[in-house]
């Protein structure tokens, strides 16, 4: 059960995490939504940023956006004391198509909870709910 003060853990993690964190914002990552616990939902914009030509994005742009998804998942839900360094493992991306010119955004979902490995799938979709990619991250939360 997810207790209050929990919930504020997560809230201020979460805001350093794009406020903070200068590539993060760099490519323009904005928390769309945190409220349920395991899951968080991240949304990149298409900008020349993250363009790959032909009003696409590049796919390391996909992958950032992922990654920071799949990390949002994996500390939205976790318990402190178990732990507060965490990286990311391993990822692997299935890239589907593309969102010409659109915003994606990616929904990500913390399914199982190890000692210190979370384990997270991500879907990502454009915002004419094409989807993107597919990607499984193994993400790491240690003491």
């Amino acid at each position: 059960m997810t207790t209050p003060a929990d919930r504020e853990r997560h809230e201020k993690s979460l805001n350093f995490m794009f406020t903070r964190v200068p590539f993060t914002k760099f490519v323009g990552l904005r928390l769309v939504d945190w409220s349920e616990p395991d899951r968080a939902v991240v949304s990149l914009p298409y900008s020349e940023t993250v363009d790959n030509s032909g009003q696409t994005h590049h796919g390391g742009a996909i992958a950032t956006l992922i990654d920071v998804a799949g990390a949002a998942a994996a500390w939205n839900g976790h318990d402190y004391a178990n732990g507060t360094r965490g990286a990311t493992v391993s990822m692997t991306v299935n890239y589907v198509a593309s969102g010409r010119g659109e915003a994606i955004q990616a929904a990500a979902h913390c399914v199982r909870r190890a000692k210190e490995l979370n384990f997270v799938e991500v879907s990502v979709a454009s915002e004419s709910e094409r989807i993107v990619a597919t990607a499984s991250l193994i993400y790491r939360i240690a003491p």
